[in-house]
């Protein structure tokens, strides 16, 4: 995570940005110019506004939390209205405090209006996985903190980015970059050594190489999979122990068939646990030996950050204080 920078830097444009993750069909364009196609032909604005006027907006925090979402802000904005100027004083993976004014943009009035809702949609819920991410990923160590593909129809990129910002690793981008064996995919196939042969044939057919991962739920399932690794050459790469996070009634985890899983695999295969992952369970789970921790919850329960963007900022505060959102 990357030191704060006192408010009155200005953070220089690019600088030690976080790179959205590589994805072979996404168009990260395409998705800003859909999400302006929403808000296309605002008629408020064509009423209220004069076209030529120009203003200064000031983004707002009303909450503590990682700011993310800055770098495709300023793709938004360009796309708008390539002559807006925007500065910065947080750049994306920087905590921000509630009221803190952390950048702003100057330009046309109907332009930033204009881009204003859809800004903010993105960067309220990018910084909002990125804030859960850094708090489990934090909490997680010496493990990994993963996302997983439940991410928002439309949005893998963008959430899977957040994910980045915040201190988290990628899991698989798609069904096209890994291998990975899952309960239907073993059911199917007969078992999951079946499955496994089956993928080892498929790859060298294919003259293929990429990593490969295996979902187990029963330590049985486990000495199948090592059984068979310790027969047979392999592309096995990573072994998936799911569910063997056991809730308890007192809010609590139960972790030992975890621990005893991964005391079997004993280092000859990484390992990602999977379910029952909240921020209040990853660090005892971390502490399992574990390589990985994956939690769907960093995208598909995502809690916006609250972040607004004002050009009558003394009157946004002192709103803000009166609802506590500021």
């Amino acid at each position: 995570m990357s030191a704060t920078a006192p408010r009155n830097v200005v953070i220089p444009a690019g600088s030690l940005v976080v790179k959205p993750p590589a994805h072979p069909t996404y168009d990260l364009k395409a998705v800003i110019k859909l999400a302006l196609s929403e808000d296309a032909g605002d008629v408020t604005c064509k009423a209220t506004i004069p076209v030529e006027m120009e203003v200064e907006a000031y983004f707002l925090a009303k909450e503590d939390g990682i700011v993310a979402g800055i770098s495709l802000t300023e793709m938004v904005f360009n796309e708008v209205d390539p002559s807006l100027k925007v500065e910065w004083y947080r750049k994306d993976g920087d905590s921000v405090h509630k009221g803190l004014q952390f950048g702003k943009v100057h330009g046309r009035a109907h332009s930033i209006v204009v881009a204003e809702r859809v800004v903010l949609n993105f960067m309220q819920r990018m910084s909002g996985i990125a804030t859960l991410t850094k708090a489990m990923a934090d909490a997680a160590n010496p493990a990994y903190i993963l996302e997983t593909r439940k991410t928002a129809p439309g949005l893998r990129l963008v959430d899977k980015w957040a994910v980045l910002i915040g201190g988290g690793q990628n899991h698989r981008m798609g069904l096209f970059d890994m291998v990975m064996i899952k309960d239907n995919h073993i059911s199917i196939a007969g078992g999951i050594t079946n499955a496994l042969k089956s993928v080892d044939l498929y790859l060298e057919q294919n003259n293929l190489q990429m990593g490969v991962e295996v979902e187990t739920r029963t330590l049985e399932e486990v000495n199948q999979v090592l059984n068979y690794a310790s027969t047979t050459k392999t592309s096995l790469t990573r072994i998936m122990l799911d569910n063997m996070v056991v809730p308890l009634s007192n809010g609590d985890v139960d972790i030992s068939m975890l621990q005893e899983a991964v005391n079997l695999i004993d280092g000859r295969f990484e390992t990602e646990a999977s379910g029952n992952v909240t921020l209040e369970t990853v660090n005892k789970i971390g502490q399992s030996g574990v390589t990985y921790i994956s939690s769907g919850a960093l995208t598909h329960s995502v809690k916006a950050l609250d972040i607004s963007l004002k050009i009558d900022t003394e009157l946004a505060l002192e709103v803000g204080k009166r609802t506590k959102r500021a």
